[in-house]
This record gives structure tokens, sequence and C-alpha cells, in this order.
């Protein structure tokens, strides 16, 4: 393991963050707010990573584990530094409470422990959903996308960061190919800004609701969420980027180079619209008595399955007082969540693709066990190791998912409120189902233990596990193992 390496990394990104909370101060400032509980914490953060900065070392090297204990790091330290304008503020006195809104902001999970949200200051409510926005593609993307970080080992920090069973390049050379992303990351917020200030939304409000949609994170500066701007216009076009940001974006940059006979072979791209559509169709159907016309009830219904299936978490109706079918289908796409290569969280379609072509594999090997077959994805062979990696990963999927609802048992709160609140936050959806985490409700009632407990909960799911359990694991910390 290279430590200095991996030191030198984190000090350039504390200095990446202290420049990123220059952004909410400036909001502050041109709002008339305090703006020192950003400065003060840039200013420390910057004389931190720049004294770090200086002890650059010989050997620049990052091996895979450097690459995933770094991912893994930068995350937590991120969470805990960008919580201490809320306290320093007052705005979120308590730091725990701080930690999990932050940690919430960043891994665009959008579960919330505020009670009254439009009492915050702007530059406050600026900081929470632009949190998101950095998080949505990643925190290390962002640097490898304006300076090189290793010799040509960049890749193995994209692979611990991005979402999904396999990375890859878009181009030869990885900052490249996070530029790219970036640009078109860039290019579909600019987008859905534009076109919400077309529809009579607040310059402010439209700066974050798009930084939270485009992180697919749902963080809102009202109350009542989106529903507060009583705009149908609004709704649909949130809807329809949050569907957007739940594709792939390396599919995009296929369409960008008119390559869509590859784009639309993507057998995930298919399965995602296949469920979005079953969904808001069953849906649809299911509601169409409480709401005054079917015009209504598709709009409610493509909202909140784009919201959850994104795991943006936006919501524009209470789905608690929906039909008992309608909410057992959102709870099923918490799960299901959107395609790797996305901004969304969730399993990822493509694993349950893979999970189900494994599942068809295996029962064939039972009827003709001397048969000898692979599994393909877009017309390409699945390497076994992609495939073993699945398995691993959704065997410790659901045993956190069942050690942290156990952990989580001793609050004392009903079955449904308790497991809920861990599928969603270790999916990074934001709601959960019942009275008290609904989307009605808030995370604020839990203990400051089971805050923590959903706080990790969060960086697991972001970083699909294995980034934040390696950091758990001190035997890997001195072997000399790439």
């Amino acid at each position: 393991m290279n430590r200095k390496m991996i030191a030198s990394i984190l000090a350039r990104l504390i200095v990446l963050e202290a420049l990123l909370l220059l952004a909410p101060a400036a909001v502050s400032l041109y709002f008339g707010e305090d703006c020192l509980p950003f400065v003060w914490v840039a200013g420390g953060c910057a004389l931190l990573g720049l004294i770090g900065m200086r002890f650059l070392p010989k050997n620049q090297t990052i091996y895979t584990k450097d690459g995933f204990f770094v991912v893994g790091l930068v995350w937590i330290l991120w969470s805990a530094i960008g919580a201490l304008p809320f306290v320093i503020s007052g705005a979120i006195p308590d730091y725990v409470d701080a930690y999990f809104e932050t940690a919430s902001g960043f891994t665009t999970t959008g579960s919330s422990i505020l009670t009254e949200i439009e009492s915050l200051p702007k530059g406050m409510l600026f900081w929470r959903s632009f949190t998101h926005w950095i998080g949505g593609m990643g925190v290390l993307v962002f640097i490898i996308a304006i300076v090189p970080l290793a010799q040509g080992r960049s890749m193995y920090l994209m692979k611990a960061e991005m979402p999904g069973p396999a990375a890859d390049k878009l181009v030869p050379k990885t900052g490249n190919t996070a530029k790219i992303l970036y640009m078109i990351y860039i290019a579909l917020t600019l987008a859905l800004f534009i076109l919400l200030l077309c529809g009579g939304m607040p310059v402010f409000d439209s700066a974050v609701n798009a930084f939270a949609t485009a992180g697919t994170g749902g963080f809102s500066v009202k109350n009542t969420g989106i529903a507060a701007y009583g705009s149908p216009y609004a709704e649909w076009v949130i809807a329809v980027f949050m569907f957007l940001f739940g594709i792939n974006f390396n599919l995009y940059y296929l369409m960008l180079l008119r390559r869509f006979k590859d784009a639309f072979r993507n057998e995930e791209l298919w399965m995602y619209l296949i469920i979005v559509a079953a969904s808001i169709t069953f849906i649809t159907i299911n509601i169409s008595n409480i709401y005054a016309n079917v015009s209504d009830s598709v709009r409610y219904a493509s909202f909140q399955v784009g919201a959850i299936i994104s795991s943006t978490g936006f919501s524009t109706a209470d789905f608690i007082q929906w039909p008992n079918q309608s909410q057992l289908v959102l709870f099923l796409l918490m799960f299901m969540g959107a395609c790797a290569g996305s901004t969304g969280g969730g399993l990822k379609v493509v694993r349950l693709l893979l999970t189900c072509k494994l599942i068809r594999r295996d029962l064939r090997k039972i009827a003709r066990p001397r048969e000898v077959s692979c599994i393909r994805m877009d017309g390409k062979v699945v390497e076994e190791e992609t495939l073993s990696g699945i398995k691993t990963y959704v065997i410790v999927y659901f045993a956190i998912i069942f050690g942290s609802f156990i952990l989580l048992m001793f609050e004392g709160k009903d079955v449904v409120t308790t497991f809920t609140s861990v599928v969603t936050c270790f999916n990074n959806i934001g709601p959960g189902l019942g009275s008290i985490v609904g989307p009605a409700g808030n995370f604020s009632t839990w203990s400051a233990f089971a805050k923590i407990v959903l706080s990790l909960d969060m960086l697991l799911g972001r970083l699909e596990i294995f980034s934040i359990l390696l950091l758990f694991m001190p035997s890997l910390w001195r072997k000399k193992v790439l």
C-alpha cells in the first residue's frame, strides 16, 4: 500500500472541498447572510490540505486496494468536514445530525433530520443541494477530470467510485473519460435549470432543484417538496430528467458519436425502460380512483416512479396514502435502482438482469450437467470474475441490510419504519414507508446511534459496499499486494 500517495491525494481533495465551500459562501454574501461558517471551514481545509500537498511522494503509483482506500476515506472525510458549517452556524447544532444531513447530501440519499427546511439560510440550503450535485457523479471523478492524480493508475480510483459491476473507459485516457462524463453531466444540469426557469420557477429554486435532480438526491428547499410550487409543468420536467439521470452516461456519449445502434442495443437500458413503463401503468390504474382525472394519476405515478427508481427521492404526493399495491411497487423499485454508470442508487438494473441470467444458467445445468454455457450481455460474453463479483455483492448487500435492521430494531420503532429506513438509506433513496420516515416525515426521531448506523449505510450504498468495508480490514493495510 502506498500510504504517502494516499495521504497526498487526500490532501488535494481537502483543498478541493475548501474551494467548493466558497460557492455557498458567495450565495450567503449575495443574500446578505453570514458567510463566515463557510469561510472558516474553507480556510482550515485549505491550510491543512496545502501543508499535506507539500510532501509529494517519489512513488506516485496507485494500486487497486489503494484506490478503494482513497475513495472510502475521502467520502467519510468530506462528509465530516461538510457538516461543520451547519454546526458552526447553528443551523444544525448537533454534530451527529449535521453529519447525517451532509452524508445524505454527498451520497445523494436525500433523507433528512430537518423538520423545518424553509427557515434555513439560503447559503445552507444551497450547500445541502450542492452536495448532491458534487456526489452525484463522484468526488474522485470530479478531480480526475481536472488534474491527473497518479501515473496511469487513475482508473483504479474510478472503479472504486463509479456505480455498477464494472467501470469502463470511454476513451483511452482515464482523465479524458472523466471530463466527458462531467461535460454530459453539466450539460444535462444546465438544460434542466433553463427549463425550470422557463416554467416560472425562481432562479435560486431552479438552481438547487437542478442540483438535487441531477445528483438524484432529492433535497428540497420547501417543506412540502416540489408540490409546493403547484406546477404540473415543473413536475413533468423534473420527472423526465429523473429518468434521464438514471440512465448510464456512457450511452449518452455513444449517442453524441451518433452510434445509436450501439446505444439502443443496451439490454440494461431496455430493462430499465420496461420496468419504468410497467410501474407507471400499474400505479396509474391503482390510484385512478384517488385523483380527479387520469392525467393527474399519470403525473403523480410518473413522478413518484421516477423519484424512487432513480433514487432521487422527491415527492409530490404522500404515497403512504396510496393503496398497498402501489406502495409495494415503490418498495420493490427501492431495491432495483437505476442503471449502472448513472447517478442513481440501488442494486442497479444490470445486476438484477445478470442475476436472472445466472439463475437461468444454473437451472439449465441441473437438467444438463455437461452443458457448457456462457452468459452474454449486449452480445458480449460476461467474464466469470464479474459474475462471481455480482454473487458476492448481492450476498453482502442483503447481509448489511439485515444487520442494520437488527441494530435499529432496538430503537423500539415498528418493523415497517425500521426496515424501510435501512432500505431507503442503503439504496440512497430518501423517503421510506410509514408515517415517521415517509415522504411527509423525516429521520429526526432516530437516536444518535441509529443516525450513525444509517449514515454508514448511506456511504456503503453509494460506494457499493467494498470501499468502506476494506477500511475495517487492517490486515490489508499491511500486505504488499496490488
